[in-house]
């Protein structure tokens, strides 16, 4: 898709948010106070030289092995290259009111905002955790937590919630699976580089995923996986949506993270149970027992945790563009690539349908206002 050439001021903005992504481990408070008093690019320019504001001298120590480190282009070049896109504070699509519990999460380990995140997929973050439900639970898990997953997420989407998720093994692959399979919308948070696929025999996954829906992350391309880095991105989970459901975790699951993040932001929190003498489910019974999480038998139940004074009645559906197409249709959308454009042969290729079958499709789906032709080829519009 072709847009306007940024301009220079627009392109140093970039540049400085893409350095500011990168010159601390996130997440840094004391960075985002800084730009926020100065804007990207002097806040950039004060922590390359290491010359800041009297009040911001707590952001020279987490800063200091990176400063002098600018990888901004290569960062740049290297999410472009996987379809990728930085957004931040100053965009449209960055999802404040969901983040904005981290910052007055201070008293937590991990604790802030993010400074900006790399997206990868066509769908907007905003408008992804406006209806979002966290779906997180076991890598180990049983066929009963995957067909529970895959049931409450495929009924959740139908709905036209978003289901949120880490792409992690087990609980949060099925869930990202059961809404792929539903043709609803679904989000990726990862603990590494946009441009990287972890674990890697997710690969396919995360490509699926980023799509139709959205893969995330704060740590700039490049960055491998460690497991801080899963502990700071369970909050982002929980942030970005309106409920944390919980299907399987054991006594030390990494889910029970997301679900302490889930109560320190004040987001709803359901566990599912499972077999009393079922050792991947001793977290959620221990939840539900205490009274920190509300047990859950199905979708319903997870809207009600959402509005409880609702009556269990689904949010209002958001049209997605896709909605009512054929299935030739919707197989020529999915081959067409989040960026650039393909030409018939490859098109027919890539959906596997008779080149027949992909110009009818193209033709409706042209006067739908979904796809575009131009002397590239055919690609989605935005």
């Amino acid at each position: 898709m072709t847009g306007p050439v940024p301009s220079a001021a627009d392109e140093r903005e970039a540049r400085a948010w893409a350095y500011l992504a990168a010159v601390a481990e996130p997440p840094c408070g004391p960075v985002r106070d800084l730009v926020a008093e100065l804007g990207p690019v002097e806040a950039a320019r004060a922590i390359r030289a290491r010359s800041v504001p009297d009040g911001h001298t707590g952001v020279l120590e987490p800063t200091a092995a990176r400063a002098g480190t600018d990888m901004t282009m290569a960062h740049l070049e290297r999410a472009h290259g996987v379809g990728a896109r930085l957004i931040t504070p100053d965009d449209d699509e960055w999802p404040a009111w969901s983040l904005l519990p981290l910052g007055q999460a201070t008293t937590a380990a991990r604790a802030g905002e993010p400074v900006a995140l790399w997206v990868r997929g066509p769908g907007r973050l905003d408008t992804a955790a406006a209806a979002a439900v966290a779906m997180v639970g076991a890598r180990a898990s049983t066929s009963y937590g995957d067909h529970v997953a895959g049931d409450l997420t495929g009924d959740l989407v139908t709905e036209s919630w978003t289901v949120i998720s880490g792409a992690a093994f087990g609980i949060d692959a099925a869930a990202h699976r059961s809404a792929l399979a539903g043709r609803g919308e679904t989000v990726a948070v990862l603990a590494c580089g946009i441009d990287r696929d972890y674990p890697a025999a997710h690969s396919t996954l995360l490509t699926d995923i980023a799509r139709t829906g959205l893969v995330i992350t704060e740590y700039p391309p490049g960055t491998t996986a460690a497991k801080h880095r899963f502990l700071a991105r369970n909050r982002l989970v929980a942030a970005l949506s309106s409920a944390v459901v919980v299907v399987e975790a054991g006594r030390r699951s990494g889910a029970l993270n997301t679900a302490a993040w889930a109560r320190r932001l004040d987001r709803p929190l359901g566990a599912v149970p499972g077999p009393i003498n079922s050792a991947t489910s001793v977290g959620c019974h221990a939840m539900i027992a205490d009274g920190d999480a509300v047990l859950i038998r199905d979708a319903d139940d997870i809207v009600r945790l959402v509005h409880p004074d609702g009556g269990g009645v689904p949010a209002p559906r958001r049209q997605r563009s896709t909605d009512g197409l054929t299935d030739d249709q919707l197989q020529v959308v999915e081959a067409l690539p989040s960026r650039g454009a393909l030409g018939i042969d490859e098109i027919v290729f890539v959906s596997g349908r008779p080149v027949s079958v992909v110009r009818t499709a193209l033709a409706v789906l042209d006067l739908k206002g979904l796809v575009e032709q131009d002397d590239q080829g055919w690609r989605l519009m935005r």
